[in-house]
């Protein structure tokens, strides 16, 4: 009797934490290699690249603003 193995379970593409973390992690230079390969593993980019580029926004609108808020306590 010959048993056949199931063949590998592709794991589940990853949830919003888990890529808004990704992309956190990403941006800052700190992204282990195992979640870069869990990233990597399913066809959809688009939902790093939309995330990527909204973090991307935020952080320079929020240095913006702690520009702004500096110069007007400083009083320039």
């Amino acid at each position: 009797m010959h048993l056949q193995t199931p063949p590998p379970e592709e794991p589940d593409p990853p949830g919003f934490w888990q890529m808004l973390h990704s992309v956190l992690a990403a941006a800052f230079g700190v992204q282990s290699n195992r979640n870069r390969e869990r990233d990597f593993a399913h066809d959809k980019p688009w939902h790093f690249i939309v995330l990527g580029a909204g973090f991307t926004l935020v952080f320079v609108l929020g240095l913006l603003l702690i520009a702004r808020l500096v110069l007007y306590f400083v009083g320039a």
